[in-house]
């Protein structure tokens, strides 16, 4: 065996785990995206919200970089995050009209809670790369949403060429390796849509085969190709 392995103890299994697979597969299966224009007060608590962020620290983090931070923009913080959406846009647009930029301003009064993700590409080992960082930082959102369906708070991920701007890279203070992912949204949902059909998995799936990759999953060991 691995001595690696050794450092980790195997957590035991479940005595029952089809309950808990189904619980799982359902919160997958209602976990949905609310605009951040839906989403309202109130939002977590900050037990909750403590315990909701705690949840994206169970992602895979090749060798323990952690590369990524949720970055928590208070309420008192939202005019200037909103004055950099409108810089950004003027950067881009320096024709933007005032309602235009007040639109943009007003992206950034949404929704009880907001939190800005962040990559860094250059601290620890450099030979993990910005792909593997950036999966981590997936897998640490994937989870919050998770959590926030859970709570049966709506939740939404926005982005954007702002999140590229010199405005919104000097309000939070980014250095040269540091990459703005996405904004994170939680609330009360005030309406809802119906989930979405989600795809099959014929749709998101190939199979190597000798003739090369095929469409589908093919467990049989010699699938006919085209």
């Amino acid at each position: 065996m691995n001595a690696a392995l050794h450092r980790f103890p195997l957590a035991a299994p479940a005595p029952d785990e089809a309950p808990l697979a189904d619980a799982l597969r359902a919160l997958m299966d209602a976990r949905q995206t609310v605009l951040p224009k839906r989403l309202v007060e109130p939002g977590p608590g900050a037990d909750e919200l403590r315990e909701w962020l705690a949840s994206a620290t169970s992602a895979p983090d090749h060798d323990r970089l952690r590369p990524w931070r949720l970055v928590l923009v208070p309420a008192a913080q939202r005019p200037r995050l909103g004055q950099a959406f409108a810089d950004a846009l003027r950067e881009r647009d320096p024709a933007a009209t005032a309602d235009q930029l007040e639109q943009a301003h007003d992206k950034a009064l949404r929704a009880p809670v907001l939190l800005l993700v962040v990559v860094n590409g250059a601290a620890g080992d450099p030979e993990i790369d910005l792909n593997e960082r950036i999966l981590s930082a997936g897998c640490a959102v994937q989870n919050l949403l998770l959590m926030a369906t859970a709570r049966g708070w709506g939740s939404a991920l926005t982005s954007g060429k702002a999140l590229k701007s010199a405005a919104l890279r000097a309000l939070f203070a980014l250095g040269p390796q540091e990459h703005a992912l996405c904004c994170l949204s939680v609330g009360t949902a005030s309406t809802r849509k119906p989930t979405p059909p989600r795809p099959g998995v014929h749709e998101i799936v190939r199979t190597l085969t000798d003739a090369g990759p095929i469409d589908g999953l093919h467990t049989e060991p010699n699938p006919d190709t085209p």
